[in-house]
């Protein structure tokens, strides 16, 4: 099994132009550590916020190359363990998030992890680890980590974890697949622009995915599949998970259209993924049940 350390490989921006720090082949499986999102420099309630180098928030581990990823295919990536550090940290502050308006000053708090969950002072909180920042290089310019899009990026959610499996469409040779900004647990939307934030490493398995046709990120559990778009507002952002699901099952079926729009708003969820980044991401979830019953192989 490969091995990246998070020293090795720290990018800023998925970006085809970057040199890839280590090349494996389709099928590999990888550990891959991390930063939290503020590159591990809030380490107390004491840390200055106003000292953190802002152009160190939201690094990724990578870009990793894919060997055989070409542009068409689709880079499947299977999340087989999630290991999180013993203390994480959440942050708030003017003009961040959605209370963003009603807050004076930058604060941050310490989390420490113990007994399976986060101890927000003497609350514990369940943990979930999940990892926000995950994707491939996009087509055109570098898009920053603390952004998503087609190619995956910071699309903060929280079905990102453990047994989880994602795709992505590759659009450059080799993909150059990178990850990072675990949270220990986080709420669908993010609203304070922070989950509990936290170094950790992850354990996944790269395959290369040969004549299947994908636009945007979707994702994969035992329970579901997910249709995950990204968008300037939430709404267009949750109209294009929904339509793009709603097109692949009547491409897959032939049922007509209005067919599967009625089904869908029978058993399908569209879902808030955050709300707090340049642009906002939703997903549209259907259980496999239905798809099982449709008899469609999906990906």
């Amino acid at each position: 099994m490969h091995t990246l350390l998070k020293e090795k490989g720290i990018i800023y921006d998925f970006n085809k132009n970057h040199e890839p720090v280590l090349t494996i082949a389709s099928g590999s499986t990888i550990e891959i550590e991390t930063y939290d999102c503020f590159q591990n420099q809030i380490q107390s309630a004491a840390t200055p916020i106003s000292e953190l180098d802002w152009n160190q928030i939201n690094p990724a581990t990578g870009p990793i190359y894919v060997e055989g990823a070409m542009p068409g295919d689709v880079l499947k990536v299977r999340i087989k363990k999630l290991e999180i550090a013993d203390q994480g940290v959440m942050l708030v502050g003017p003009n961040l998030g959605v209370m963003g308006d009603r807050i004076s000053e930058m604060k941050a708090k310490i989390i420490p992890i113990k007994d399976g969950n986060a101890m927000f002072n003497d609350i514990p909180i369940p943990l979930n680890p999940m990892n926000g920042v995950i994707g491939v290089a996009p087509e055109g310019e570098g898009v920053n980590c603390g952004t998503p899009g087609a190619h995956g990026g910071n699309m903060d959610n929280k079905m990102v974890t453990e047994g989880a499996t994602l795709y992505f469409p590759v659009f450059t040779e080799g993909a150059l697949f990178g990850l990072g900004d675990f949270h220990a647990a986080m709420g669908d939307g993010e609203i304070s622009v922070s989950g509990i934030e936290i170094p950790g490493k992850a354990t996944v398995t790269l395959d290369v995915l040969k004549g299947v046709q994908l636009s945007h990120p979707m994702l994969e559990n035992a329970e579901v599949f997910t249709q995950i778009a990204s968008a300037p507002t939430l709404d267009e952002a949750c109209k294009l998970a929904t339509a793009e699901m709603i097109d692949r099952i009547v491409e897959k079926t032939s049922l007509p259209i209005s067919e599967v729009t009625m089904l869908m708003s029978a058993a399908g969820q569209a879902e808030i993924c955050q709300v707090v980044d340049p642009l906002m991401t939703a997903r549209f979830v259907v259980p496999k049940w239905l798809l099982n019953r449709l008899n469609i192989d999906f990906i």
